[in-house]
């Protein structure tokens, strides 16, 4: 092996061997984070001049009845399941979620975890608030709505606070639970959540396709960014730890 070989190999060894996996962890989720947050600002910037109108109408309509698009594709109930879908993200189930899962971990006596799950919530409502003031999309007026609405368009609050609330607490689930597997099988469900949820808003009508790409990119960059925060706080001991392994020898 040559000399700048021997060294490349040395560089990265040593490298790698002072990036702990917790430091890899945060570099990853940071990585993230940043490319979310990049598209939506990327897709927010093309949404305001317009470039993403024909992708809208074209999508939005190709999930209408092509004989009669005021009425949605498909068979007649598919229509009452994505409305049934859509209440998953109301801020009602929300809520009761959120609350529930509250009760729980103080009845664990975890309070900092459930103040910071009340901040990353309601930080998230918040932030979905402000967005929807600041762009002041229309809603679609292609179709008939199927739901109910009385806010601005973009970013869709169903996709941003389903995102922040499930997959926040489908990672706080997996916290208590051992094996990749069932960690993953929980997370699986938390985005397959989200995912469905946002998709029903544009088969309903409600949403722009854009809108709901906007609202999942920042609400999964949020909630990554607020278990970024809990994993730190948790290596300082002001989070309790959550980990089996954790409170196996309490």
């Amino acid at each position: 092996m040559s000399w700048s070989g021997r060294v490349g190999d040395g560089f990265r060894g040593g490298f790698w061997a002072r990036v702990s996996r917790h430091q890899l962890g945060m570099l990853v989720g940071m990585s993230v984070i940043a490319g979310l947050l990049f598209g939506f600002v990327e897709l927010a910037g093309k949404v305001m001049e317009g470039e993403t109108s024909a992708f809208d109408k074209r999508l939005l309509l190709a999930l209408r009845d092509p004989l009669n698009p005021d009425q949605p594709g498909g068979p007649w109930w598919l229509a009452r399941m994505a409305r049934d879908i859509t209440s998953l993200g109301s801020t009602t189930i929300l809520t009761i979620v959120t609350v529930a899962t509250l009760g729980f971990l103080l009845l664990l006596h975890k309070r900092a975890a459930a103040l910071l799950v009340l901040v990353s919530v309601g930080g998230g409502g918040t932030l979905s608030t402000l967005l929807k003031m600041l762009f002041d999309r229309a809603r679609p007026d292609l179709v008939p709505h199927g739901d109910q609405v009385i806010s601005a368009s973009f970013p869709s609050g169903h996709a941003m606070q389903s995102a922040v609330v499930y997959l926040t607490l489908g990672a706080l689930l997996a916290q208590f639970v051992e094996g990749r597997r069932t960690k993953a099988y929980l997370l699986t469900w938390a985005m397959l959540l989200t995912l469905v949820i946002g998709s029903s808003r544009v088969y309903l009508g409600v949403h722009w396709p854009t809108d709901v790409l906007a609202g999942w990119s920042v609400g999964a960059a949020w909630a990554a960014f607020c278990w970024m925060i809990a994993e730190w706080l948790q290596r300082r001991g002001a989070v309790e730890q959550d980990r089996p392994e954790a409170t196996a020898g309490r």
